[in-house]
């Protein structure tokens, strides 16, 4: 018997959303402390902030908007998260040698996707890369 179809939506971040991302990456921030905030600093500030002042700098940049990244639902539960953002918001990015820009074309750039291990290897990834690609 074939398993039914998941349906997914995604979502933009906004602050009304930001409990559900709480929700997502759970106390430690999704991996350690990071709260998607390791491409947008330096590697001093990155460590100096790991934890909760990484939440709480991400929680102010999804206030001030635009929206960081999309949540993935399946149905009221938050499965996935994508990180998409303009290159030039990206500090670390940027000034990397190994991942310099190919030209000079403003660029969006995919930084991070995280998915409940409950809801991997189910699609969850690629639903979202399609649907940042279009929020871009």
């Amino acid at each position: 018997m074939k398993s039914k179809p998941i349906r997914l939506a995604a979502r933009p971040l906004t602050e009304a959303r930001w409990p559900d991302l709480e929700r997502l990456f759970g106390e430690k921030g999704a991996c350690g402390g990071c709260w998607c905030m390791w491409w947008r600093l330096s590697a001093s500030e990155y460590g100096a902030r790991k934890g909760a002042k990484n939440r709480a700098a991400f929680k102010r940049l999804v206030a001030k908007g635009p929206p960081p990244g999309l949540i993935a639902y399946a149905g009221k539960i938050p499965v996935g998260w994508v990180a998409i953002a303009k290159r030039t918001s990206l500090a670390r990015l940027e000034k990397s040698r190994t991942l310099a820009p190919v030209d000079d074309q403003p660029v969006w750039s995919v930084s991070c996707f995280y998915v409940t291990r409950e809801w991997r290897r189910r699609g969850v990834t690629v639903f979202l890369l399609e649907a940042a690609t279009r929020f871009a």
